[in-house]
C-alpha cells in the first residue's frame, strides 16, 4: 500500500514539474519574440529626436541609410535624395545658441521651438536634427521628415552594424549570420574527420584499457568552462596564427574556427563512438568470416550500420559551434564586418548578444535588435536539436 501511494506520489511530482518546466519555456520563447519583434515598430531615428527641414524642401520621408548617408557628409545635395539641386546644411540643437541669446531662448528655453522655425524657414537647405520635445513643426514654414520603421530587410540584409550610430543606428545583421556561418562550417571541417579518427580508434581498434583511459579523459574536455578554451586560444592559437600566415592581427576567422572544432570534438567522438560500438557484434562476425579484413568491416559495415548516430554527432558538433559565445568573443577580433576570407576578424550572433547587452538601454531598438538575434539564435539551435533527435532515433532497416 505505501509502496503504490508512494509511486503515485512520485509520478504526479514528475508530471507537475515537467509541466512547470514546459510553461516556463513557454513563456521565455514568448517573452524574446515578443521583445525582438518589436524592432519593427522602431522608426529608424533615435528614440526621441525628429528631422525637421523648410515647407518649400519637396522631399517627404528618408531611410535610415539615407540618413546616415547625409549625416556622414557621403549625401551632399538634396537632389541626390529626390529635391532640389541645393546643397544640405547639417543644423544640429547646440547650434541654435551661435544664433541666439539666453535671454532670447527664454527662461527654460520656452522659445526655442520658435527659434529653430526661424532658422529653418531661413533657409531651404537645412536639415535638423532636434529632440522632440523642442519640436518645431507647429510653425508656419517648417515640417518635419517622415521617417521609415526599421524594416526586415533593415535587419536580415543589411550590411552594417551600427547601433549607436547618430541620427540613424544602423542595425544590419547580414555580417553576423555570415561570420557565424563561416566560423561554424570550418571548424566542423576540422573537427569532422579528426573526431570520427578517434571515434573508429576507441571503438574499433583501441586496446580495452586504453579505451578506458582515453573515453573519461574526451568527455572531461567537454566540461572545461569556455573562457578557458578562449585563453587558450587568445594565448596560443592566435600568435600562432599571425605568425604562421604574416598577419596584422591573430584573431581572425581562422583562430575561432579551430578554437570551435577543438570543442566541438568531445561531442563528435563522445557520440559517434557510442553509435559505432551499438553494432551487432554478430554483423562484425559475420563480415570477417566472409573474408572481409578488419578494415573493409569497419568501413563496410560498422560505419554504414551507425551512420544515423555519426550523422547526429555531426549536427550536435554545428549546434556546439554555433552556439559558443565567450571562446569565439575572445579570438575572432569582434568586428561587425562582412568577412571576404578565413584570416578577417569577424563577429558571430552569441558574441554580439554577450559583448552588447549590458549597454543597451532596456526598451529601445538596440535592445530589441539583441532580443531579436537571440530570437534567431533560438531558432537555429532549435532546428539543429530536433534535426539531430530525429537523425538519432532514425532506424535503418536494411542494415539490421
Amino acid at each position: 500500500m505505501f509502496r503504490k501511494i508512494s509511486n503515485i506520489i512520485v509520478k504526479q511530482l514528475l508530471t507537475f514539474s515537467g509541466a512547470i518546466t514546459g510553461i516556463a519555456i513557454l513563456f521565455i520563447s514568448i517573452f524574446l519574440f515578443k521583445e525582438g519583434l518589436g524592432l519593427f515598430k522602431s522608426p529608424a531615428i533615435e528614440e526621441g529626436y525628429a528631422l525637421f527641414v523648410n515647407s518649400k524642401n519637396i522631399v517627404d520621408n528618408l531611410t535610415a541609410k539615407e540618413i546616415k548617408e547625409v549625416f556622414d557628409s557621403e549625401i551632399t545635395n538634396w537632389h541626390e535624395l529626390g529635391g532640389e539641386d541645393i546643397e544640405i546644411r547639417i543644423f544640429r540643437i547646440d547650434e541654435i545658441f551661435q544664433h541666439y541669446s539666453d535671454e532670447e531662448l527664454g527662461e527654460d528655453y520656452q522659445f526655442l521651438p520658435e527659434k529653430l522655425a526661424e532658422v529653418i524657414r531661413e533657409d531651404e537647405s537645412i536639415v535638423a536634427f532636434v529632440p522632440v520635445e523642442f519640436a518645431p513643426a507647429q510653425h508656419v514654414g517648417v515640417k518635419e521628415l517622415m521617417v521609415d520603421n526599421i524594416t526586415f530587410s533593415d535587419y536580415f540584409a543589411g550590411k552594417e552594424w551600427l547601433p549607436t550610430a547618430t541620427p540613424a543606428p544602423l542595425f544590419g545583421t547580414l555580417p553576423m549570420f555570415l561570420g557565424t556561418l563561416l566560423v561554424s562550417l570550418v571548424a566542423i571541417l576540422f573537427a569532422l574527420p579528426l573526431g570520427l579518427g578517434v571515434a573508429i580508434y576507441l571503438s574499433e581498434l583501441a586496446q580495452e584499457r586504453i579505451r578506458k583511459f582515453l573515453k573519461p579523459i574526451i568527455e572531461l574536455l567537454a566540461g572545461i568552462p569556455s573562457v578557458v578554451y578562449g585563453f587558450f586560444g587568445l594565448v596560443v592559437l592566435a600568435p600562432l596564427v599571425q605568425k604562421t600566415f604574416n598577419l596584422p592581427v591573430g584573431e581572425t576567422a581562422l583562430t575561432g574556427s579551430l578554437i570551435l572544432a577543438i570543442m566541438a570534438l568531445p561531442t563528435i567522438i563522445s557520440v559517434a563512438e557510442d553509435a559505432m560500438r551499438n553494432t551487432p557484434r554478430a554483423m562484425r562476425e559475420a563480415s570477417l568470416a566472409l573474408g572481409a579484413t578488419h578494415w573493409q568491416t569497419i568501413y563496410k559495415v560498422v560505419i554504414p550500420y551507425a551512420k544515423s548516430g555519426i550523422s547526429a554527432a555531426v549536427v550536435l558538433g554545428i549546434g556546439r559551434a554555433i552556439g559558443e559565445t565567450m571562446a569565439v568573443l575572445m579570438v575572432t577580433g569582434n568586428a561587425a564586418l562582412i568577412p571576404t576570407s578565413l584570416f578577417d576578424p569577424i563577429r558571430t550572433i552569441p558574441a554580439t548578444i554577450a559583448a552588447e547587452l549590458g549597454e543597451a538601454p532596456t526598451g529601445g531598438a538596440h535592445y530589441q535588435a539583441l532580443f531579436l538575434l537571440g530570437c534567431v539564435l533560438f531558432l537555429i539551435t532549435m532546428v539543429i536539436s530536433i534535426t539531430a533527435e530525429m537523425i538519432s532515433k532514425k532506424k535503418n532497416y536494411k542494415d539490421m
